[in-house]
């Protein structure tokens, strides 16, 4: 028969074009689209003849692979080419003229829909999981190849068919030979260029690694045929010299790529730690066993597996702003996204792991997922099954949680700021605190809240040890009042989207007026607070002004049993801690004026008045103001502002 000449039903060479340079940010991924579309073949013929006994496989269905024109070729001479074969269901004439020389034209999406009409109301094998929906995959293949040949024959008939095209705006069919039903597919390939990340495909090494990366799992064994030797015998009467000239026998066989362990497929009572284990660092690449794992299915109008695992230790990169996270993204065992970042919130992105599902739509390169429902139904259900899969290991083994906790907490901490979770996540916070030993959470915190408490208060701080030291501390000491300490960088930035708890509001005991006790108690404390003021006089106005470049207001204080002073913001106001984040990051901030509160029954006090009293003009009273002021600063674990004013203040004192 004739060969005949047909032109593309499509704009192809622009097509093409795009899809050699734009549409798929990696050149190997044309290797996982043929392995699809071949897994793809192996299905149909697989779900059709369980309808019709005369397309029975011939022999166990399986997807080949071999080199050729390459150094570990058979056949090294001639162009060098890749050839992908497979005994599923093939394709007629018509089918190659259709999928083939159509773009976007897809034979699995018009299969689907006919299998769908055939079985609906039967009992049967799901189609709805075969991939391939854009029918753009097979032309990937021009990414490598500057040829490509394709010989097919229908299951069930006799003929074969040749499909031939450069990627120029057409393709040739003629008539062919093949021995059995399915497709083998031969890519002419350019040379290899490392300048542009295109690799030597008729290498072994590049073959093994592609598979592994995008198509261990599929379900089919993948094959090679590799180059092997035979050992090298001494026959009778030869000496070792004899055998060593002797060259070894070389021959070839196929090996299989793939594990096929799709482990999430597999029911859990099949699978042992073990082989979880080994497939959590085979896919994350880690060498030390995860800590957690977490198993789940959710079927209904989306269809979805997912398989996560908590790492033992955080990774090198895990607040990097630039790094990339997320869960890798099957479509029926065949990777789609390594790193899926559209599925998981960034407040979860040190969990690793697979998700699986049928549903998920996808652009025509397979790599950009569609944001739309199904997506975000996908990731609003692994959020929540992950955040409830938390809880359950704090309330069941608090231990294991504290472990996870003191590694990622200050990444589930970032939580705060989503608007449609960040509520949900708050119960797995844990903290230091004033009372307690260990670890609390707020449930535990609020239940052990006075009748009469209407806060829950928190200081933050550089570290436990100078938290602890904090002159803010001291009223709630005396008075047995249980403070948060927040020790973490990330805790300044936390605290200012974290206003509630449920129906309590977080208060920072080193902001605002501070009201503590029985409201009998707090009216008493402030009417004693406003009687020690205005016997101060004018004394609380003269030390402001002595340090008005500094504070904002000097007053008298409540929230002070043995410390002279300390330092406090308004309700809202950046604390120092944040301005000095903020500076270290670049971001200019200007300095706000807080608040010198001074404790009315401390000696220091008394001196002070005293002098005031004695003499308002005593340069003394401005050296005791520097010092005052250093001296809270110091306190709280901040920088001074003006050392050598500070040093000026104590060394006149000195001498006097």
């Amino acid at each position: 028969m004739s060969t005949e000449t047909f032109s593309f039903k499509s704009e192809a060479k622009q097509l093409l074009n795009l899809m050699i340079h734009s549409l798929y940010s990696t050149k190997d991924i044309f290797l996982r689209e043929l392995i699809s579309n071949a897994s793809d073949a192996l299905d149909k013929l697989r779900f059709e003849s369980l309808t019709n006994k005369d397309l029975t496989p011939e022999g166990d269905l399986k997807i080949q692979l071999l080199t050729l024109g390459g150094d570990a070729s058979q056949e090294s001479e001639g162009p060098r080419r890749l050839v992908v074969s497979d005994n599923g269901v093939g394709m007629s004439r018509e089918e190659m003229i259709s999928n083939l020389g159509t773009i976007a034209q897809s034979g699995t999406r018009e299969f689907i829909s006919k299998m769908n009409e055939q079985r609906e109301g039967e009992s049967g094998e799901a189609v709805e999981n075969l991939i391939g929906q854009f029918g753009v995959g097979f032309y990937s293949s021009f990414i490598v190849a500057d040829k490509v040949e394709v010989v097919s024959r229908k299951a069930g008939s006799d003929e074969a068919w040749r499909w031939t095209s450069a990627g120029d705006g057409e393709f040739t069919i003629e008539s062919a030979d093949k021995d059995q039903a399915g497709t083998e597919i031969t890519l002419f390939l350019r040379d290899s260029d490392e300048e542009n990340a295109l690799e030597d495909f008729t290498t072994e090494w590049t073959i093994r690694q592609t598979i592994k990366r995008y198509s261990d799992f599929v379900q089919y064994p993948i094959e090679l045929e590799v180059k092997r030797t035979t050992p090298v015998v001494a026959e009778e009467g030869e000496d070792d010299e004899a055998v060593k000239e002797k060259e070894p026998e070389p021959y070839w066989e196929f090996e299989q790529l793939n594990s096929m362990k799709a482990i999430w497929k597999r029911s859990p009572d099949e699978v042992t730690d073990e082989e979880y284990n080994e497939f959590y660092k085979h896919i994350t690449r880690d060498y030390a066993d995860p800590a957690e794992r977490h198993r789940f299915k959710v079927e209904g109008t989306i269809e979805f597996t997912g398989l996560l695992f908590v790492p033992s230790s955080a990774p090198h990169n895990l607040h990097y702003r630039d790094s990339k996270h997320g869960l890798q993204l099957y479509a029926n065992r065949v990777l789609i996204k390594e790193t899926s970042e559209e599925v998981l919130p960034t407040w979860l992105r040190f969990m690793k792991g697979v998700v699986d599902s049928p549903d998920i739509s996808l652009n025509v390169s397979r790599e950009l997922l569609q944001q739309d429902r199904h997506v975000k139904t996908i990731k609003k259900s692994v959020t929540s099954k992950t955040v409830k899969y938390l809880k359950s290991v704090l309330k069941e083994r608090r231990d294991d949680y504290v472990n996870i906790w003191e590694t990622f907490g200050e990444v589930l901490k970032e939580s705060v700021a989503d608007f449609e979770q960040g509520k949900k996540v708050q119960p797995l916070f844990l903290f230091k605190s004033s009372t307690q030993e260990g670890y609390t959470t707020l449930d535990e915190y609020v239940e052990r809240m006075s009748e009469d408490q209407s806060h829950i208060y928190y200081v933050t701080g550089e570290s436990v040890d100078a938290i602890e030291r904090s002159p803010h501390l001291e009223a709630f000491k005396s008075k047995e009042i249980e403070v948060l300490y927040m020790d973490q960088p990330i805790d300044e930035w936390m605290m200012g989207s974290f206003f509630e708890y449920g129906e309590k509001s977080l208060q920072s005991i080193s902001q605002g007026d501070v009201e503590l006790g029985s409201e009998e108690e707090r009216e008493a404390a402030e009417e004693e607070r406003k009687a020690a003021q205005e016997e101060a006089g004018d004394l609380l106005g003269v030390l402001k002004g002595k340090l008005d470049d500094h504070i904002k207001e000097v007053r008298l204080s409540n929230r002070l049993t043995d410390s002279p002073a300390c330092l406090v913001s308004d309700n809202g106001g950046m604390t120092p801690q944040m301005e000095r984040m903020m500076q270290q990051m670049g971001q200019g901030v200007p300095s706000s004026k807080r608040i010198l509160e001074l404790n009315p029954k401390h000696e220091l006090f008394s001196k002070l008045k005293d002098l005031f009293e004695s003499d308002q003009d005593d340069p003394k009273l401005g050296h005791f103001a520097h010092l005052v002021y250093g001296q809270a600063l110091i306190a709280e674990g901040s920088p001074l502002t003006e050392p050598v004013a500070f040093n000026a203040a104590l060394t006149g004192l000195m001498a006097q």
